[in-house]
């Protein structure tokens, strides 16, 4: 019995951390609402990476791009890539996203080191799925996403309002290139 419980009180305790860990990795920002009656179908595809924070997995990217595709189980295939400049290739990081509520609201959980999960909410898209504004779990993640490599400025205008009003600093925004 004491074997038992020298097992079962870590193992316990490390199955809770796991999913309060996971939980809380999956969050939005206060202030922040996913899209709601999104249309999962009509998000797939290419995506161009137009501004986004310097984070240490992107570090000294440009021609960064997403492409959505769905698994066989209903999954959505993320297929990352950029191009370092400094190192001079290209990197590519395939990961799955899947839904955290109902598919018609666009707060996702991404996956590319499992179990790790990170949030990926989207939080502004024009009618015409072209355009995208996308925020993690807190205020060190966010995305402008478009479908061509630039983004008209009335869009880009209204996604920095919308960012700002949330508490992020736009300032900090690093506006990829798409050169090659």
């Amino acid at each position: 019995m004491k074997n038992l419980k020298r097992i079962a009180i870590p193992v316990s305790l490390g199955i809770i951390g796991l999913v309060l860990l996971n939980s809380c990795s999956v969050g939005i920002p206060k202030g922040a609402t996913a899209v709601k009656n999104f249309d999962a179908d009509r998000y797939l595809g290419k995506w161009y990476e137009i501004a986004r924070f310097d984070y240490r997995f992107e570090k000294d990217m440009d021609n960064v791009t997403a492409t959505y595709s769905k698994n066989p189980d209903g999954s959505i295939k993320v297929d990352n890539r950029g191009y370092n400049y400094v190192k001079k290739e290209w990197k590519e990081s395939i990961g799955e996203a899947r839904f955290v509520n109902d598919q018609t609201e666009a707060r996702l959980k991404v996956s590319f080191f499992k179990p790790i999960w990170a949030g990926y909410n989207v939080i502004e898209i024009d009618d015409d799925y072209q355009y995208a504004l996308v925020v993690g779990n807190n205020l060190k993640y966010i995305w402008i996403l478009s479908r061509t490599t630039t983004i008209p400025e009335h869009i880009r205008q209204k996604f920095l309002e919308k960012a700002k009003s949330i508490g992020y600093n736009t300032d900090e925004l690093i506006w990829v290139k798409h050169n090659q």
